[in-house]
């Protein structure tokens, strides 16, 4: 059941902080109108003196040009401050749902897309900005505009004003009929507009997928219907938007008939003077303007009000992954790991069936300084451990511990800033290479960046790039070859030289000759630090200290590469494939040759 309340109240607190401004730029704006009302007053008493035969014109003349040079500064200056209020509000919104966003876990990126995100952020944020800015403006103004014409009028002749009251409830009803269709109408329009927004994003992330099939016809079908879509949305805001704004016209103009009758009737019966009449005219075109005008207003009221609805609907979706600590304790982070009766489930989409457990009672300790290698099937729970341990997901309380304290007790960013994690498919930004690999922190020395590269074995390909370490690699790391792309991800967490290291299957793209020399340097550079490393290789899990073997989230086996090789288990099984898929590939090389 939709409340009577319109959500756009929820951004008052945000225009309270700037209430001096706003309604300091309101005062003067109103102001002006007020001053505006008495122009008609004087142009009455020009039109009575001239009609009278006196030419004394002076007082009236000077005094209408007074006050339109008044009136002109207070809405010059009053504006600039209401426009700017709306500024502040738009940026206080954005930086707010920024915040949020970053905040937010994988369950809420997997219901919000991108380029939903993104419309938020931008289409609608500019919808509050608009209506704080011009919106508020219009209703407050023109609403007081009307009101001191009214009472004007009245003072000229409550007879001629009283004639215009039954007009009011039948511009009311339809304004308010109008109204509901516009906001049920706006929520449309700007939903489509995120869903175009998250195709093309969509689209143009997997451009390579979509051109190396073919599709690229489909695609555009797909774009034309979506595209239709939205526009025939847009049709129907804006037949609303005519409609309405058609009727108050219509209105307005049934008004100003009324009053010419009548009030023509009444100057050649000499119940009323020219300069009278005129004058209600002006102050008739005062009042009707916020009728003239609700369409406007009524518009932009409607889809700030859908916009602050989606907004907020974001600001309300409480983090999955919060921070259970005060902040206040920092302790130094040795790197010790420890798994007691660990079980995790993602969160399913259908929520009448509960997916299986993806890590199941898991117990496990690893200590300061070990490198231990992870293996498994796929979908086995490998890369869900190290998530876990960065709490990129969230364990249950009391399963995961870091030198012997909960996890979820520690402050989240400092977790983070202690233990890093190279994950699988790595993201590069479109910035140079020395940027992407200090990204934590740009003031990194040279020394610092030719440690790692050295380890991640970059030198040869940095090499060969005309500007070096200030290449720039485009979004995404177009520019990069896949296992580049994974060395430059490898010198990201490296440089960071943390206590504790995750490595999830970063070596995947990357060819065994070069896996070994980083292998060897990154045992020689983490001596005495904790590093987890997630393989499908046995090549790769032969330089840890003990290897753990995962099988549909359970711990099989457990230890060093030769005592693993003796058991004959599940990883002498795979150890014993993978060789012979190298001899095999070894002897094709050879006969092609």
């Amino acid at each position: 059941m939709r409340s009577n309340r319109s959500p756009i109240w929820r951004l008052w607190p945000m225009v309270q902080d700037n209430a001096l401004r706003f309604w300091g730029g309101m005062a003067l704006i109103n102001s002006g109108r007020l001053l505006e009302g008495f122009i008609p007053i004087l142009l009455m008493v020009s039109i009575d003196r001239i009609a009278s035969g006196n030419s004394n014109l002076m007082f009236p003349a000077l005094g209408i040009l007074g006050l339109m040079l008044i009136r002109y500064v207070a809405f010059n200056v009053g504006r600039r401050h209401v426009r700017q209020v709306g500024v502040d509000v738009a940026f206080t919104v954005r930086q707010r749902l920024y915040r949020h966003l970053e905040d937010q876990g994988p369950n809420f990126f997997s219901k919000y897309p991108t380029g939903d995100l993104m419309a938020r952020a931008i289409n609608d944020v500019q919808m509050i900005r608009m209506f704080i800015g011009m919106g508020t403006r219009l209703m407050f103004v023109l609403g007081f505009s009307g009101l001191v014409a009214f009472c004007f009028m009245l003072y000229l002749s409550p007879g001629l004003t009283a004639m215009l009251l039954p007009l009011m409830p039948i511009i009311g009803l339809i304004g308010w009929i109008v109204a509901a269709r516009l906001f049920d109408q706006s929520i449309k329009v700007q939903e489509g507009f995120s869903a175009l927004s998250s195709q093309v994003q969509e689209n143009l992330n997997g451009i390579r997928t979509v051109q190396a099939h073919g599709q690229e016809e489909r695609e555009i079908e797909r774009f034309v219907d979506s595209s239709s879509a939205y526009a025939n949305d847009y049709h129907r805001l804006i037949f609303y938007n005519s409609a309405l704004t058609s009727s108050m016209l219509a209105l307005t103009g049934a008004g100003t008939l009324i009053i010419v009758g009548f009030g023509g009737t009444k100057v050649l019966n000499g119940e009323l003077s020219v300069g009278t009449f005129t004058a209600f005219l002006f102050y008739l075109a005062m009042m009707l303007a916020p009728v003239r005008e609700a369409g406007i207003m009524v518009t932009l009221f409607q889809r700030a009000a859908s916009a602050t609805k989606r907004i907020f609907e974001i600001l309300d979706h409480e983090p999955e992954i919060r921070d259970l600590s005060d902040g206040q304790s920092k302790p130094t982070i040795g790197g010790s790991l420890t798994f007691r009766n660990l079980s995790y489930r993602y969160q399913g989409s259908d929520e009448d069936r509960t997916p299986p457990a993806t890590l199941e009672h898991v117990s496990l300790s690893i200590d300061t300084g070990e490198m231990v290698a992870i293996l498994g099937r796929v979908g086995s729970g490998k890369s869900t451990l190290l998530k876990l341990l960065v709490r990129l997901l969230d364990p249950p309380p009391a399963t995961v511990y870091v030198d012997g304290r909960d996890i979820r007790m520690l402050p989240l960013s400092w977790v983070r800033s202690q233990i890093a994690l190279v994950p699988q498919d790595p993201f590069l930004f479109a910035d140079q290479l020395d940027r992407n690999i200090a990204y934590d922190n740009p003031e990194r020395s040279p020394e610092e960046l030719v440690e790692v590269v050295r380890t991640a074995d970059l030198e040869e390909t940095i090499a060969r790039f005309p500007a070096g370490m200030n290449t720039v690699v485009g979004e995404r790391g177009v520019t990069l070859s896949g296992g580049q792309k994974q060395r430059t991800s490898l010198a990201r967490g490296l440089i960071r030289d943390t206590p504790v290291l995750l490595l999830d299957d970063c070596f995947s793209s990357v060819d065994t000759e070069t896996e070994e020399k980083i292998l060897s340097q990154l045992k020689r550079l983490r001596s005495g630090r904790t590093t987890l490393m997630v393989s499908h290789r046995v090549s790769t899990a032969r330089h840890a200290d003990r290897i753990i073997f995962l099988d549909e989230g359970h711990v099989i086996e457990q230890g060093s590469h030769e005592d693993l090789i003796k058991a004959g288990g599940r990883y002498a099984q795979l150890a014993q494939l993978q060789s012979q898929k190298i001899a095999l590939e070894s002897d094709l090389m050879e006969a092609a040759s």
